[in-house]
Formats: C-alpha cells, structure tokens, sequence
C-alpha cells in the first residue's frame, strides 16, 4: 500500500470587509475551477469564513486512496488497446498462413524482438469509426474491425540501431490506406526527417481505399505527400523497404522511393495497375507474377535490390545491409574489427588472364581484397555486367563498383550504367567510400543498345561518378578501353589515387579494332594470308606496348602499378590516408541530369 498522503487545501483571503455570503461565492467558485477544497479566510482571521469542496465531493473528505494495480478506467483502456492489437476482422487473420505470411504484429516481433519496440504512434487511429464502446457506433459489426486504420507505425530498435517503421495491417482492409492511416504515415516521415534515424517500411498494401479517397489523395497532407517527404529523406537517412505482399498503384511508390527494396519470393509484387485494371485496360490477361512479381523487378526493372526466400531471411538480408550504412548523412558509415579476406590476395595475379579478351569472375578478385565474407552484393541479377556492393576493408564500409567480364566481357549496357549511377549516387550521400576495379572494353556499341538509351544512361554513370565526393580509389585491374576509363572514376574524375596491376591497359579502344580502323588498307593489300596475320599480330603487340600499364605509369596517367598481392594493403592504406578528404564543387543549386 501506499502511504495516505495530507490533505492539502487551497487557502485564500480576501478583505475583512467581505460578508460571509460572499466568501461563501468566492470559494465554491475557486473549487469548481481548480477542482481542490477551498478555504476563503476575511483578512487575518485564523478561522475560515467559507469552505467549498468540488463539486460531487463532500467538503472535508480526504483524497481517494492509491491502490497496488490499475484503476477500473486504466483497465479499461488496456482492454481496448489489446482488442487494437487483435488487428483486422478474425476471417482475413485466419486466411494469413494460407499465404505463408505473419500477422503484422507479429512481423514487428520478429523483427525487433518483445523488447524491440520502443513505442507506436496512432494505436487509437480511427477508433471512433469501428469499435463497440464508440459512441458512434450504433451497432457492432466484427466485420468492418479498422484497427489503427490498417497502419502502423513507431520506433523501434534494430541490431544496435534506433529507426522509425511503418508497417501495413494486411487483416485491415488489405492495408489500404485511408485518411488517419496516411496521416500516421506523413508523422512518422517528419519525425524522421528530424530525428536523423533511419525509416523501415514494412509494405503489404493493396493501394488507397477508393471509397474513401476524398479525405487523403489530393490534400495537402495526403497521400501525395508521402511522396514529397521520400524525396526529402532521400540522401539524409537511409530508407529501407521490404515487400510482403502485393503493392499497386500508389503504394508500389514507396518501394521504389526508398534507397533499399527487398521482395519476398512467392509473396510479393508491385506494380502501377492491379492485373484486374490492366486487363481492363489494356486486355492483357497477365499474373500479378508476370506482371511484377521479383523476377520482374530483380532481373528486368531494376526496381528491387534483393530477393528473401522468406520472412526470417528479409530480416537477415536488411540486417546485413544496414551494417554498412550509417544513421545518416552527418554520421561517419559504421566500422567494425578488420578481418583478412576469404581467400590469399597473393592469387590475384594468377585469376587474371593474360588475354584481355578471356572472360574470370571478378569476384573471384573481391574475395581476395576485401574483409573475409563482407561483400553484401546488390542488384545481381540485374544489368550483372557490373557488379556492386558494400564490403569492409580493414573494418572499413566501402561501396565497390566492377565490371564483370563473364557478363558480355563486362562491356557497359544501359541497365548497368543505370544500376551503378543509382549505386555511387547513393554511397556518395551516405558518405561511404567507393572503390573502382575496371575491365571493360566501354560501352556497348549498336542500334538496339542506342534504342535502350546507352548516351543517356552512360551519362547518368558518369555524372555520378563526377559528382561524388567521397574518397574514391580507381584500379585498372585489365583493360579500360573508351569511355569505360571515365565512367570507372579514371584519372580525370577525381579520385584519389588511380592504380594499375600489371596487367592493366588504357585505350580509346582495343587492340583488336585499333589494328582495323589504322590498319586495314595497308593489311589488306598484303595478299600473303601468312605474312598478313603476322604482320597484324607484330601491329598489336605494338599497339598494346603503347597502352600498357608501364606506358601510362611512365607517362604519370596513373600514380602507380602496383603487385597484385599487395594490392589489399595499398588499398587500404590509401583509403585510410585520403578518410577525411575534402571536395569542392562549384557553387550552384544542382546539376542538370538525373
């Protein structure tokens, strides 16, 4: 039990001229207003001449007594929160295992743990509009349960780190949003924004609630909004998106808006349209699979980052990814104890072929610079003719861009001159460090690659790779032909240091079509077949002394050729040396190209 605490009483007094009627009127007013007993004393009296107790409660009777549990009102308001937490109507929970996903609620443990959530915003959203003790309510229907609106939202922490969250109630309504719904939202968005934490959301939404579209899509602080705040988090902190299930229309926006998309297999998909209004669009009968299922947006549209084989493994994949980011754009990326790579940098040399034209895995080099098992891979099967992805070197976050020469010999397509602008982009507003491995004989030539925008894509890579100022590190690991050199932060792109292996090359193009645009006259009026391929072999050999990584070390377009099994270390001294570079760009509101 509590200890009783002493009555206190409000004294007051006023002129010893005043009647005891009037002090009588003095003190029932002054109880009424500050809810407490008064006593109203005429001048320096030491008895009161009026006392008045709050209405309803008798004059003198001690304060009610504090008990060990919750009063019946808190009990109350426990019971409503936890009918709340019981989401959607019971029909469309049961219905969840049938589609192999968890209860929102239960997503947000698994995802946080029982002590995770810090705390959720809006659990009351739209109470008025569905519960039984609502004094709107005439007549409760189980049915038409609008928990907190379908959406929810809070702060929570997440492997060490503080972020904001949102996540659809799929039971609700299939997560539509609706107008208390978007109004939590648009908060969440602006507390972020001043917070400087990173945003999680936790899609599963079916698109707006049409048949309450007046009260959220075109206000001002509607659904459009969203949208506005996306872009003003973009590049201030991280924003990470996992699809659960089937996103159309508005809330497919969301996922693309955000910095990180994960989809799950055999459960997610985005799209503009439903396959319903497409096929009342356009007649086209189509999957909701086919028309935006992951393989669309991993393999074809770039629109996502990564597949989860299920829930569990979408934890795991963001868990991963958001090691290497930091809270936001004024934070240092995060560092963890240095570890040696998977497999001996003394190999590298030997992975890389002679031959420029010969096709190996760079992975196979980025296992042996990088911190053992640290590359986290983004966007692999998509434009796989450049590979990227954050790794740690010696502790260290550093994105890495590398042409892949199994893929088309590594030559620059439009989708993966896209995907590697988006990547630098973004490493570079994070502040992470980027390292280059260069082979690739530049960008892809031809009437369809000109149909798909090559000029325009290509341009966005390397405008990126101008813009960014973040320590950068170029290495020609094999040949840099054309205008691949610049996209891959060669000399003239400001980086900090522009390395070559033994192996490297830098040409406007290879030897091979160098020989045939100089030399083809001449070749072709040897009429010995013999003495004109040895006579074109001894040109390219000449030609490939002219390119070769000594001829530009000698001639300082690179800073240095360094041995392939010293190669982790350099990087890792150069990087450490060139941490707290700094970058001035010209004065002016923004470039011109997106």
């Amino acid at each position: 039990m509590y200890p009783v605490p002493t009555v206190v009483r409000m004294k007051v007094r006023i002129g010893p001229g005043a009647s005891a009627e009037e002090a009588r009127v003095v003190a029932t007013a002054l109880a009424e207003h500050v809810a407490d007993t008064v006593e109203v004393y005429l001048g320096e009296a030491s008895e009161p001449a009026a006392v008045a107790a709050p209405p309803d409660s008798p004059a003198g009777e001690p304060e009610p007594e504090p008990t060990d549990g919750p009063t019946e009102r808190e009990a109350a308001l426990r019971a409503e929160i936890e009918d709340i937490y019981e989401g959607g109507p019971e029909t469309y929970r049961k219905r969840l295992p049938e589609q192999n996903k968890l209860f929102v609620r239960d997503r947000l443990e698994l995802w946080f743990g029982e002590d995770g959530l810090k705390f959720e915003d809006g659990r009351f959203a739209h109470f008025d509009g569905w519960h039984p003790e609502s004094p709107e309510i005439e007549e409760y229907d189980p049915d038409t349960r609008l928990p907190a609106d379908g959406l929810l939202t809070g702060a929570a922490e997440f492997e060490g780190r503080t972020l904001h969250f949102m996540a659809n109630d799929f039971t609700v309504k299939a997560g539509s949003m609706a107008e208390r719904g978007v109004e939590k939202f648009i908060r969440m968005q602006e507390r972020a924004l001043k917070s400087g934490q990173p945003v999680l959301y936790l899609m599963d939404s079916s698109g707006g609630r049409i048949d309450q579209q007046t009260g959220f899509f075109a206000n001002r602080e509607g659904i459009g909004k969203y949208y506005f705040n996306h872009s003003r988090l973009s590049g201030r902190v991280p924003q990470i998106c996992v699809l659960y299930g089937p996103c159309f229309a508005g809330a497919a926006y969301t996922p693309v808006f955000a910095d990180f998309t994960v989809m799950v297999r055999g459960m997610s998909s985005m799209a503009i349209a439903s396959p319903r209004m497409v096929r009342m669009v356009t007649g086209e009968d189509i999957s909701v699979d086919e028309l935006g299922g992951p393989e669309v947006h991993t393999r074809h549209s770039g629109s996502a980052d990564l597949v989860a084989a299920d829930e569990e493994h979408a934890r795991e994949l963001v868990a991963g990814l958001i090691s290497y980011l930091p809270d936001n754009a004024d934070e240092d990326p995060p560092r963890e104890p240095a570890r040696p790579p998977a497999k001996a940098p003394a190999e590298i040399d030997s992975i890389v072929p002679t031959d420029p034209n010969r096709g190996y895995d760079m992975h196979e080099v980025i296992d042996r610079l990088v911190d053992g098992d640290s590359f986290f891979e983004l966007k692999p099967d998509y434009g796989s003719e450049i590979i990227t992805g954050y790794a740690r070197l010696d502790g260290r976050s550093i994105g890495i861009v590398a042409n892949q020469p199994t893929q088309r010999a590594g030559a620059i397509f439009p989708d993966s001159a896209e995907k590697a602008a988006e990547f630098v982009w973004k490493t570079d507003a994070y502040d992470i460090p980027l390292l280059y491995l260069c082979d690739t004989p530049g960008f892809m030539a031809g009437s369809q690659v000109e149909k798909e925008g090559i000029l325009e894509a290509g341009k966005k890579m390397i405008y990126a790779t101008s813009e960014a100022t973040v320590p950068k590190l170029s290495v020609v690991v094999r040949k840099a032909y054309g205008a691949g050199i610049y996209a891959m932060s060669g000399p003239a792109y400001d980086p900090e240091s522009t390395l070559a292996l033994p192996s490297g090359e830098i040409a406007i193009m290879g030897p091979e079509a160098a020989i045939n645009a100089v030399y083809a006259n001449k070749l072709a009026d040897i009429d010995d077949e013999d003495e004109r391929r040895e006579r074109e072999a001894q040109l390219r050999e000449e030609y490939r002394e002219d390119i070769d990584a000594h001829r530009m070390a000698s001639e300082v377009v690179i800073d240095e050729i360094v041995p392939p099994s010293d190669l982790r270390t350099e990087l890792e001294h150069r990087f450490e040396v060139y941490q707290d570079v700094e970058k001035d760009r010209p004065s002016k509101k923004h470039g011109t190209i997106l």
